[in-house]
């Protein structure tokens, strides 16, 4: 005969087990609208650095090189904290437009920077011939809408389309003379010399992508840019006081630029600790929107740019987990899902291209400013990356 007591017991047992049910079933719900988001906006991420990496193991030689196989179970990829990239993962991810990043080291600059920058972005373009089917460049707002379209319109197995775009490390004889967020404080934000780089970058349509640029550099550059400005992968300074995340005053001031800023995913950024979570990254998203809004903020994940990733985040293919955890609370509208997803990169996009138009049809013609003769051999200090379209 069962007693009170146990009669209880098997209650509390039975709700406990409905309640991890429900919450199960409901987890999958939330996973099945993301995939949804995606299905409708194919996510767009600002930085990817797996053009860095087929240097360092393959020597740029990618021949022999099968981007479309499990890289985890093929050395030296599966045996590297650094590598979360493939096609296979990619598409999992339901990743559509990638900016890849033509990275080239700081101790480069004033030697050989200009050589290795052609070199990685060869090296892409060689990557996109090889996968046809697979990738596409992309280098405008039409570009990147022509590929998506594509590439929804292919069979669910075959939907991997990318706009890909470069990042271009500038040599000194067109570099942003400029604080490194890598540093303290040089020119005390642009010179004159920097103040010309950013108007021409703005009348070649060029994205200013402000990601590894000081505090003062960054005010400077935001008020002197006609065009919004990015930050291809940076994440919220209030979470996590790194030098590489973004003071809440200039992400105020992204709101009247137009700007965005795409959350990088690295934990020392997110939480300032070797560890961090899918939730902890979730937090910066949930920040940015209560102080500007979800039409400023984007997705930066520095995959394969990294030797840590959040529990959660492993690789390229966790985005549409990401967006299942943005809409738990109730906190995000899915129209605000398909903004972060990609609208507003693409927003970005057609006002930096808007400006170049409006540059050039009032005949503004390019900045010219003679060599400086003064080197201080601080590479970091001369150093300024810019992702282009």
């Amino acid at each position: 005969m069962v007693n009170r007591y146990e009669r209880r017991l098997v209650a509390c047992v039975l709700l406990a087990v409905t309640a991890v049910v429900a919450a199960a079933s409901y987890d999958r719900e939330r996973l099945e609208i993301a995939k949804q988001i995606l299905e409708e906006v194919p996510l767009t991420d600002g930085h990817n650095d797996l053009p860095w990496n087929i240097r360092k193991f393959l020597r740029n030689q990618i021949n022999d090189f099968e981007l479309d196989t499990d890289l985890t179970v093929v050395e030296p990829w599966s045996i590297s904290k650094y590598s979360h990239t493939d096609l296979p993962r990619l598409r999992e991810g339901m990743v559509g437009a990638q900016f890849w990043s033509a990275f080239v080291p700081c101790s480069t600059q004033n030697k050989d920077a200009v050589q290795l920058t052609l070199e990685q972005i060869d090296v892409i373009k060689r990557l996109v011939d090889k996968y046809p089917q697979y990738l596409q460049l992309a280098t405008s707002v039409t570009d990147v809408l022509l590929t998506m379209g594509t590439m929804v319109n292919r069979p669910r197995e075959q939907k991997a389309g990318f706009a890909v775009t470069g990042v271009i490390s500038v040599n000194r004889s067109i570099s942003l003379r400029a604080d490194s967020s890598n540093e303290a404080p040089a020119a005390n934000g642009l010179t004159e010399f920097g103040v010309k780089v950013v108007r021409e970058m703005n009348r070649l349509g060029m994205l200013v992508d402000l990601s590894h640029v000081g505090e003062n550099t960054t005010r400077a550059a935001i008020r002197v840019s006609r065009a919004p400005v990015i930050f291809s992968h940076s994440s919220v300074y209030s979470l996590c006081n790194h030098k590489r995340n973004v003071p809440d005053d200039i992400i105020q001031s992204l709101k009247e630029n137009g700007g965005i800023i795409m959350v990088n995913f690295f934990p020392d950024f997110v939480k300032c600790a070797p560890n961090a979570t899918l939730s902890d990254v979730a937090e910066h998203f949930h920040y940015i929107k209560r102080m500007i809004g979800a039409d400023f903020v984007g997705i930066g994940g520095d995959f394969d740019g990294v030797n840590r990733v959040p529990r959660g985040l492993e690789d390229v293919s966790k985005y549409p987990e990401l967006f299942a955890e943005l809409l738990r609370g109730g906190q995000w509208s899915v129209q605000e899902l398909k903004n972060l997803a990609g609208l507003n990169m693409l927003r970005v996009m057609r006002q930096v291209e808007k400006v170049r138009d409006e540059m050039r049809t009032n005949g503004v013609e390019p900045e010219e400013h003679p060599d400086s003769p003064n080197d201080n051999g601080n590479c970091t200090s001369n150093a300024f990356y810019t992702e282009y379209v």
